[in-house]
């Protein structure tokens, strides 16, 4: 299934992205560091981002269809650009999970978190560091 995404250029190193099929839409901002405002997510903030969006995603599909709640699950990530060619370097992502999970859940949502459609998408130099931190 294919599913369309549009974007325009506004001026100023800003561009405007509509999801097709629901018409919501997000603005880039060129980061500081590459002459831009950095009033917004960048290009390449986004990819960084979505690795993390992935993760939760999918861990949350297995979560829901096995009975746990999820919904205290969140993360945080860190963009570190590389240069020649100016690319994402590397990825460390922190991924704070909920309480109470037993050490099966655990093994079984690392495992699906590693596997996100995302992080068999990104170049296999970008070096990615999950963590996985329990409250417990």
């Amino acid at each position: 299934m294919a599913v369309q995404m549009t974007g325009r250029y506004l001026g100023g190193l800003k561009v405007e992205l509509e999801h097709g099929p629901s018409g919501a839409t997000i603005r880039t901002a060129a980061p500081v560091d590459n002459n831009g405002d950095g009033s917004s997510f960048s290009p390449t903030d986004l990819c960084a981002a979505s690795l993390g969006a992935c993760m939760l995603t999918v861990m949350g599909i297995v979560a829901e269809r096995d009975g746990i709640d999820f919904t205290s699950c969140r993360f945080a990530i860190e963009k570190h650009m590389a240069a020649e060619p100016r690319r994402i370097g590397r990825l460390p992502l922190r991924i704070e999970m909920p309480a109470g999970l037993s050490s099966e859940s655990r093994k079984k949502l690392e495992r699906t978190a590693q596997h996100c459609p995302v992080h068999h998408s990104l170049h296999p130099g970008i070096e990615i560091e999950v963590s996985f931190v329990y409250p417990d």
